[in-house]
């Protein structure tokens, strides 16, 4: 049963709507039936299995082994270690309190905060550029405006040279490419076109470090390079997984938060007026999507570190777990009405960004990059509509979200 669950969760699909599985899947809190991981799909469980120290995000606490059905065995590639988002304290930790010192309070309150003007320009630029195409019956809002943003960001974040930029670009497709498994693809050429992408960025990024440290500057990278505070000073390698970690992560999270909200917003276009007319409701919008339509639908690199129990389930040490974050955000049990995208929703105590102590790092720049996003969209675009629908969806059950995401209008403001 849970192998015939794990294909129905990677079936390309249910990538469109996945929800009436969820539905299904939270008849049964914990699915499992000896062959495969433990999946998890109620709030409650789920929420407390992420503050429980008894779950392990280091793979190697896993003891059972098979397929990977996620395709993502090679994940962050065997060039760099892994980075704190797959380790467990003390080391977990460490590296995170080393990069938060130059991200965000307690040291660094005004880093994301003073970026807002720099993201406001980027926005109106790509905007500007779906203008100057000429062509407003057919814009791909993917590759001409959610996809570049986020990349540009995470560059301007670690000090990237801007004459760089396109560099990072090619590789974090080329990445992003190799998290959607293909079953039409050679697996060996699939594999090696990521690899290599890997370790052009680990080369770059080695490079740029070594200048950071003869010449450091006011970005993330020379302070992750240099700094030499109360945890100490991180190796080359630490900042290559975690620089690695930032473009990869930030990037794609991001892309599909932007895209799913404007699909979203596409479908409720009372919400989209009322945001047109009033850019500060997008806060509160940008936390409803990330409970109606998160980008990150699933956590499937955890396990137990003993023998736990959940909703009556015996779950034994070092098995495998999947956590379904995008079914708790559906929780009837837990959400009045879970399936109405209501941005006027009082109580959103989502999962969209997780929860513990591997909540998302960069949450603060999503919301914000989100924000703008969505509210200079709304403002600018003159009548969008939708020119399908669904859309065309990437195949990783991951990280979900629309490939492309075509649409047409009447015009673009200034």
């Amino acid at each position: 049963m849970t192998q015939a669950i794990l294909r129905e969760i990677i079936d390309y699909a249910n990538r469109a709507n996945p929800y009436p599985l969820y539905e299904e899947l939270r008849r049964t809190p914990v699915s499992h039936d000896g062959d495969g991981p433990y999946v998890v799909s109620t709030y409650y469980e789920i929420q407390s299995l992420l503050h429980d120290p008894r779950i392990s995000s280091d793979a190697r606490s896993l003891k059972t082994t098979g397929e990977d059905p996620l395709g993502q065995a090679g994940e962050g590639g065997a060039t760099l270690p892994p980075s704190f988002l797959k380790l467990d304290p003390p080391d977990h930790d460490r590296l995170r309190r080393m990069t938060n010192r130059p991200f965000g309070p307690p040291h660094s309150p005004h880093r994301v905060h003073d970026m807002r003007g720099e993201l406001g320009g980027l926005v109106s630029g790509l905007i500007d550029g779906i203008a100057g195409t000429g062509n407003l019956d057919r814009i791909d809002l993917v590759d001409q405006f959610a996809y570049p943003f986020p990349v540009s960001v995470i560059c301007r974040l670690l000090g990237v040279p801007r004459e760089d930029e396109p560099r990072f670009h090619v590789w974090a497709e080329t990445l992003a490419a190799s998290l959607d498994p293909d079953p039409d693809a050679d697996p060996a050429q699939h594999g090696k076109g990521a690899m290599d992408a890997r370790m052009e960025l680990g080369m770059y990024l080695a490079g740029l470090i070594e200048e950071r440290r003869k010449d450091p500057g006011e970005d993330m990278l020379s302070q992750l390079a240099t700094a030499d505070g109360p945890d100490g000073s991180m190796t080359t390698m630490e900042v290559l997984s975690t620089s690695a970690l930032l473009l990869i992560a930030g990037h794609e999270t991001t892309v599909n938060l932007i895209t799913n909200g404007m699909l979203t917003l596409l479908r409720h276009p009372d919400v989209l007026q009322r945001l047109r007319g009033a850019p500060e409701l997008a806060v509160p919008i940008v936390e409803e999507l990330l409970r109606y339509e998160p980008p990150v639908q699933l956590l499937p690199q955890r396990s137990t570190l003993c023998d736990i129990e959940v909703s009556g389930v015996t779950i034994p040490e070092g098995a495998s777990l999947w956590l379904i974050l995008a079914s708790g955000n559906r929780d009837p049990k837990r959400f009045e009405d879970p399936d109405r995208f209501d941005p006027d929703r009082k109580d959103i105590q989502h999962l969209g960004l997780g929860s513990g102590i591997h909540s998302c790092f960069g949450a603060p720049l999503a919301r914000q990059e989100a924000h703008l996003a969505l509210s200079e969209l709304a403002r600018r675009l003159e009548n969008p509509q939708l020119l399908e629908d669904p859309p065309p969806y990437r195949q990783n059950a991951v990280l979900r979200g629309p490939r492309h995401l075509p649409i047409s209008c009447d015009g673009i403001r200034s």
